[in-house]
């Protein structure tokens, strides 16, 4: 009798398409099971999962910090370290130097904002809703005694007058509602301080190893993929980064100077609350294009409320502030990180808007940039592919 034959004999075929099959009906069936006890008891899972995420929240918040403050250590480094430590055979402590440097700026940015704008801010909001609850009767007849002065059909002059009155309850409203707002955020920022400090000691650590972390994260692509997808992968999150990275920076620079500049000329003009409007000028203007007109309509209501002359000379200084930035200020930091036209900047603005809510307001714009250069690479390969020109005024 041969052993060896026996063995042999017992040796197991694998079909390789009934083994693709089973594993495939093997994992239809598994998932099928798991979205069966996901959906059974649907409160349990987004307990489970928001408790998950609670716990990476000071992660994340200390990869958004470290992302947005790079850009100033990369101004630093630029600047300051790179050129004064060009010999220095330590790059470690040069970027120690860039980073020590970096959250000084920031922190003495968050004191002066803490000590000098924050209480300013609550005062001005009190003021105002102050003066609205006290005047808004008088306002409300004023106005409405100068549109009977106009001598208007009674159909019109009616629709006007409960057009103005619905206006009146709005601003009210918006007005009354800031202090419930302000404490909100402020109750929020409260509670997150402890997620915020470790956050802000995680981002220390992220950029002290950024290159580090950058190149493992290349190491794990081309494990993973082969050569030209693992290049693909690489070369789209680097142009990711560009994109975002531009776009944020410099639209929050742009805003910062534009809430300054808003502010010096409202204290020039003597216009009421200044701090207030030129800090909802600065926050709505990092919005593309709906920015400044979202800005304005409170702002106007809030100096109207004051003085209704002041308010008309605020919407004038606003289109010149608003010129100035579009075609000085605006195009000397941003440069042209969009490159697309304002129909599509629009059109990514309606729709992250609508599914995003103020955040896609802010992202919008360079995550469609990002998509639509995906999209155009595609196209423009498949037409060389093909012999045909790939410049679009060749097609008119």
């Amino acid at each position: 009798m041969d052993p060896g034959g026996e063995r042999q004999s017992m040796k197991v075929e694998w079909n390789v398409r009934y083994l693709t099959i089973a594993v495939y009906s093997f994992v239809v069936i598994a998932l099928s099971i798991l979205f069966y006890l996901i959906a059974s008891d649907i409160t349990i899972f987004s307990e489970k999962v928001s408790g998950f995420f609670g716990t990476l929240y000071p992660i994340i918040i200390g990869a958004v910090m470290a992302y947005l403050f790079n850009f100033i250590l990369e101004i630093i480094e630029k600047h300051i370290t790179d050129p004064l430590m060009k010999k220095n055979k330590m790059p470690r402590l040069k970027n120690a130097i860039g980073i020590i440097i970096t959250y000084a700026i920031i922190g003495a940015l968050g004191y002066l904002f803490t000590i000098i704008i924050i209480p300013q801010l609550i005062s001005s909001v009190a003021r105002l809703v102050t003066l609205v609850t006290e005047n808004f009767d008088d306002i409300s007849l004023w106005v409405i005694d100068q549109i009977e002065g106009l001598h208007i059909r009674e159909d019109y002059l009616e629709y006007i007058v409960e057009w103005w009155n619905g206006v009146l309850d709005n601003v009210f409203g918006f007005v009354t509602g800031l202090i419930p707002v302000i404490g909100n955020i402020v109750g929020i920022v409260l509670a997150s301080v402890w997620n915020i400090a470790i956050g802000l000691v995680i981002s220390v650590y992220l950029l002290f190893d950024k290159d580090r972390f950058r190149a493992l994260g290349r190491k794990v692509t081309y494990s993973i993929f082969q050569g030209p997808r693992a290049n693909r992968i690489l070369e789209l999150t680097r142009r990711a980064d560009t994109i975002f990275g531009r776009f944020l920076s410099g639209k929050i620079l742009d805003s910062v100077i534009i809430g300054i500049l808003t502010y010096i000329i409202l204290l020039i003009f003597k216009m009421p609350f200044p701090i207030l409007v030129s800090f909802i000028s600065g926050i709505t203007n990092i919005i593309p294009f709906f920015g400044p007109f979202i800005g304005l309509v409170p702002s106007f209501f809030i100096i109207a409320i004051v003085s209704p002359i002041q308010a008309l000379w605020f919407i004038l200084i606003i289109i010149l502030i608003q010129q100035f930035d579009g075609n000085i200020l605006g195009p000397k930091i941003l440069g042209d990180s969009l490159g697309i036209s304002a129909f599509w900047i629009l059109f990514s603005l309606l729709i992250a808007g609508k599914l995003l809510g103020f955040i896609g307001l802010i992202i919008g714009v360079p995550l469609f940039v990002f998509i639509y250069s995906i999209i155009k690479d595609n196209v423009e390969r498949r037409l060389a592919k093909k012999g045909l020109p790939i410049e679009t005024k060749e097609y008119f």
